[in-house]
C-alpha cells in the first residue's frame, strides 16, 4: 500500500484503486476514524468504473501524527499536495463529518482542484444550542480520560439504525487515536479562530464553494439550511431521516447508487 510525503515530516497513507476516465473520487474520512471507513463502498465504486483514492488524514490511521497542526485546514493542504504528487489535476471530493469540512476547505481554497463535492452529514452548520456544550467536550478530551470523552461524544453519532459492527468499529478506532489529535481537530473544527463548523461562520465560508455539491443529511433542518447556501444549479441536498451520523455506512448500497446517478447527470 502506498505512502506519499506531502510536507515536512508528513507522510500520508492512501490506497488508489480502479480506473476510468474523468476525475477520480477522493474519499475523506471523519474525526477519529481512518480510510477503512470506506470499506463498505470501495468495491462498488471501483466496479462502477471509477478510480478511487482513499486517504488517512494526518494524525489518523497509518499516516504521520504530528504534535501540532492536526486541523482541517492543514489536512486540506495535505490533500492538495498529495494530488500534486500523484499528477491529478481535479477530483470529485467526498467527505464525511470532519471530512466534509476538509473537502469544503479544499474546494474553497483550491477551486480548480475540485470538480464536484459530496458532503455526508458534514461537520458544519452547528447551531448555538449544540455548540454551547463544546467547552465541556473539549475539557473531557483534555482530561484524564480522553478516549472515554471521545466515546461519549461518539454515542451521538449512532442510533437504533446503526448496526453493532459499525458501533464497535468506531469505538475501537477511537481508542487507538492519539488524544492530542482528537482535541486539536475538534477545537479547529468548532471553536478556534477561523473555525467553520458553527453558524454563522459556516454560512459565510461554505457560500464560497462554486462547484456542484451533493449533500446528504440525517437532519432535515440542517439539510434545508445548506440548500440555501449552494450556488451551482446542479447541486442537490438529500435528507435520510431516521439514519444516524453514520448514514453512508448504514446504507452503503443506497449511497453508491445516489452518488453514481448524480455524477451521471453531471456528466462527470
Amino acid at each position: 500500500m502506498p505512502y506519499a510525503d506531502v510536507g515536512e515530516n508528513i507522510r500520508l497513507f492512501y490506497t488508489d484503486d480502479g480506473g476510468g476516465d474523468g476525475p477520480p473520487l477522493l474519499l475523506v474520512h471523519g474525526w477519529g476514524t481512518d480510510s477503512h471507513q470506506w470499506s463498505w463502498h470501495l468495491d462498488a465504486l471501483t466496479a462502477a468504473g471509477r478510480r478511487v483514492i482513499a486517504v488517512d488524514l494526518r494524525g489518523h490511521g497509518y499516516s504521520s501524527v504530528p504534535e501540532t497542526g492536526n486541523t482541517p485546514r492543514m489536512m486540506a493542504e495535505d490533500l492538495d499536495a498529495l494530488l500534486d504528487g500523484l499528477g491529478i489535476p481535479q477530483v470529485i471530493a467526498v467527505g464525511h463529518s470532519m471530512g466534509g469540512q476538509v473537502v469544503s476547505i479544499l474546494a474553497v481554497e483550491h477551486p480548480d482542484r475540485v470538480r464536484a463535492l459530496v458532503a455526508l452529514d458534514p461537520g458544519y452548520g452547528i447551531t448555538d444550542d449544540i455548540a454551547r456544550d463544546f467547552p465541556r467536550t473539549i475539557a473531557g478530551l483534555r482530561g484524564d480520560h480522553p478516549h472515554a470523552a471521545a466515546e461519549a461524544l461518539d454515542e451521538w453519532c449512532t442510533n437504533a439504525a446503526t448496526p453493532a459492527v459499525i458501533r464497535r468499529w468506531h469505538k475501537r478506532r477511537l481508542y487507538g487515536m492519539p488524544p492530542h489529535v482528537l482535541v486539536q481537530a475538534f477545537e479547529a473544527m468548532f471553536v478556534e479562530d477561523g473555525a467553520i463548523g458553527v453558524c454563522p461562520a459556516s454560512d459565510d465560508y461554505l457560500a464560497r464553494r462554486q462547484c456542484p455539491v451533493l449533500s446528504i443529511w440525517a437532519d432535515r433542518r440542517r439539510a434545508a439550511w445548506e440548500a440555501g447556501l449552494l450556488k451551482h444549479p446542479a447541486s442537490k441536498v438529500v435528507c435520510w431521516e431516521g439514519s444516524s451520523h453514520r448514514l453512508h455506512e448504514e446504507r452503503p448500497a443506497e449511497f453508491v447508487h445516489l452518488l453514481g446517478g448524480w455524477l451521471r447527470r453531471l456528466r462527470v
